[in-house]
């Protein structure tokens, strides 16, 4: 992408492709981590919500890890030394990120020792640290606990030289033990045993006490550890955990079958290359040097933590009965369109667009949509794009019930959904066994976008009705991230999504579109079109200024444009969730660009755009984010919201999140996020404002074009934050 075909220039001195100017990606996205664990550390922020952010940030690190981090180390053993857009390479960013997650991982333990555990004393919950605490009566329930079920379900193993040492598996929690043969004198022999993933981490003490005392399982085996090697005495013993890269590293051209050839890089994954590893702070030195030269580990890849290792377990604390009053307090769930489940969905549409902004209105209209397309005798056919869905899909059940009923159904299933791949083999092989036609994919993209088109035939002729969206089509994570859906009969967009499909069906592109944008043909240059737009209105004087929200920023191309933007005088508003590789303050900007980050009880996901285009605004909503994978190596798309009725909701939405004064965090020049500077200003938590207009609301907006906007009665939901 050259800019210089946008007609580009910049007058002066000042270089804005400079890497000085940029932010490295990895470096940035670890600050998003922090500022999800100020959640977990924030006073204000409910106790068991604090617990529930500490468990995302040791999520998220995981994920970083396993591919984010193991793609630098191959770039580093393949001898890779090209910079990125902040002029790193790989070698130089390991280095940054090892001191980064340190210090990171200190200040998730310290919240965790200092904060959380007493203040859950206090109210009720006691965590049993270490099992040299147990009282008499409660090790007496543990041994036996310990006997009754989990004693059958493990797997002790020994390394000697007739058993080398085991395959430790990738993110299993383990101990590692030293023992000597009771009977024969020689050196301590290494031996371990992996904490079965098929029981429950925390387990329960039931004493008759009226406060709730829980224990985690490995330290109910570390305490019975014995009667696993009886003819040994243990030296010692401690917990260990191993990341491995996960980075599937598929062949697409050279593979005859993309599905099985995926199946095989999954398994794989318990054998890549040893990335990180976790171990207690007290450990043995001898143990940890068996663990260093057998598992092949860096020392600045060894974690040693004050605490239990793996603290996604506070994600399952935090379902425990009893505690709700620790918890957000929530407005109910709301209901978009009163009787949604008795209407003819394909008449609400016919009377205007409907407009979907969850999870404060709910997904039931997308699952209705399906549901009655797959029942309806006069839907001839549907067609769907499916990136990640739920465990339990109503929406496969749908499709499956509608090629059952004999109407041509078209699936594309996204294999190479990371992490998501094992289920979606699953439903892609239930889907081919209903009847569907299933798509695995393009070779060399991932399709990414949000896409569902049905064709019915009605009395005045075939109609296609179109839902595009932000997020996935997944009915758990709907209740948990905010997104945007848009359900439409426009002509226009039928006609476009009948092209998208045939396009991943049959590789056959229309000469023309109409309202559509895709990635990866021509979404980046139109987003930099769009961008210097505003830059020759903002150099003409006349009105300019764009707000975007995306999740992340790291396209090169993109950044540039807006710089050069904002140097003419545009105004740029960004409400950028994790990365953000751009700077803001830079001298011939000045204050021009800024960028805030919301941290909330719901991962904020929608992408949106508006430009104001000298007084005639444009607004649209995306699936993609400006990232390069995004804008060049997926399959995306764009569009248009044209009704004022529903421009007037996406701008309230856009200036909500802008007047976030609770969650949002302000990039500064100096590269830092701090908390909006409240002095002046009313305490304003966009995300609950959203919940109380969706709570107060209960009739649908009409506009006089007749799109609407439908604002839902409440019910209660109790699974809706992050």
């Amino acid at each position: 992408m050259q800019l210089a075909k946008w007609g580009i220039r910049m007058k002066g001195a000042f270089d804005f492709s400079d890497p000085s100017n940029y932010s490295n990606r990895e470096l940035s996205w670890l600050l998003f981590n922090k500022r999800v664990l100020g959640e977990a550390r924030d006073k204000q922020t409910p106790l068991f919500e604090r617990l529930k952010f500490l468990s995302i940030t040791a999520s998220n690190l995981d994920e970083f890890f396993m591919i984010r981090v193991a793609a630098l180390k191959d770039m580093v053993n393949a001898d890779y030394a090209k910079p990125d857009i902040a002029g790193m390479k790989p070698a130089e960013q390991l280095t940054e990120i090892n001191r980064s997650v340190h210090d990171l991982v200190n200040q998730q333990y310290n919240t965790y020792n200092r904060s959380l555990l007493p203040l859950l004393r206090q109210n009720g919950l006691r965590v049993i640290e270490r099992h040299e605490e147990l009282s008499e009566p409660e090790a007496f329930y543990v041994d036996r606990y310990f006997e009754e079920n989990v004693y059958p379900v493990l797997t002790p193993m020994a390394v000697d030289s007739s058993r080398p040492f085991p395959l430790i598996r990738n993110k299993t929690l383990n101990i590692g033990a030293l023992i000597t043969n009771k009977k024969q004198e020689g050196e301590p022999e290494f031996a371990t045993v992996q904490v079965p993933g098929v029981l429950s981490r925390i387990v329960p003490i039931m004493t008759g006490d009226e406060s709730t005392t829980v224990i985690l399982l490995e330290e109910i085996i570390e305490r019975n550890i014995s009667k696993l090697f009886l003819n040994y005495d243990i030296i010692c013993a401690h917990h260990f955990r191993l990341m491995r890269n996960a980075d599937l590293n598929i062949e697409e051209d050279e593979t005859e079958d993309l599905l099985k050839e995926i199946e095989k890089q999954i398994k794989m994954r318990q054998w890549g290359q040893a990335i990180r590893l976790e171990v207690e702070e007290s450990i043995d030195d001898r143990l940890l040097s068996i663990l260093v030269e057998s598992l092949a580990i860096k020392p600045e890849d060894i974690y040693q933590v004050n605490g239990p290792l793996d603290l996604t377990f506070l994600m399952k604390m935090y379902g425990l009965n009893g505690f709700e009053h620790l918890k957000e307090n929530r407005y109910g769930r709301p209901v978009p369109v009163a009787g949604m489940a008795e209407a003819d969905i394909f008449e609400e549409i016919k009377e205007g667009d409907i407009l979907l902004h969850h999870p404060f209105q709910e997904f039931t209209p997308v699952i209705e949509f399906i549901r009655q397309a797959a029942a309806d005798p006069d839907v001839l056919a549907i067609k769907q794009t499916l990136y990640r869905v739920s465990g339990n899909s109503p929406i496969i059940n749908a499709l499956a019930q509608a090629a059952e009923n004999g109407k041509q159904v078209t699936v594309l299933v996204e294999l190479k959904a990371r992490f998501d791949e094992e289920n979606n083999i699953v439903w892609a092989r239930m889907l081919e066994k209903a009847g569907c036609h299933v798509i695995y994919g393009l070779v060399g993209l991932k399709t990414h976008c949000k896409i569902t088109l049905v064709v019915r035939r009605e009395e005045d002729g075939i109609r296609r009705y179109v839902h595009l969206g932000t997020g996935n089509y997944n009915d758990a994570t709907a209740k948990l991230y905010t997104d945007l859906g848009l359900l439409t009969c426009q002509a226009a967009m039928g006609e476009d999504a009948t092209a998208v499909f045939n396009m991943l069906s049959g590789y056959s592109e229309p000469l023309s579109w109409n309202k559509l944008v895709l990635a990866p043909l021509w979404l980046k240059d139109r987003f930099i079109y769009l961008i210097d737009r505003e830059r020759r209105n903002a150099r003409a004087g006349r009105p300019s200024h764009i707000i975007v929200k995306v999740n992340s920023l790291c396209d090169k191309d993109i950044i540039e444009a807006l710089y050069r933007a904002a140097a003419a005088g545009a105004q740029i508003d960004l409400i950028i969730r994790g990365i953000c590789c751009l700077k803001t303050g830079l001298p011939e900007i000045g204050g021009r660009i800024t960028v805030r980050s919301i941290v909330g009880n719901f991962l904020e996901h929608s992408r949106i755009f508006y430009f104001e285009n000298d007084g005639s605004p444009e607004y649209y909503c995306s699936s993609a984010d400006w990232m390069p994978r995004n804008l060049e190596r997926r399959v995306e798309i764009m569009f248009p919201v044209e009704q004022p009725r529903l421009r007037e909701q996406i701008m309230d939405i856009l200036n909500t999140l802008l007047r976030d004064t609770v969650k949002a965090h302000c990039l500064t020049p100096e590269g830092s996020y701090e908390k909006v500077d409240k002095r002046g200003k009313l305490t304003f938590n966009s995300q609950q404002e959203f919940c109380r207009k969706a709570a107060v609301r209960t009739e649908e907006n009409q506009t006089a074009e007749g799109s609407r906007v439908f604002i839902p009665k409440t019910h209660h939901e109790e699974e809706d934050s992050i």
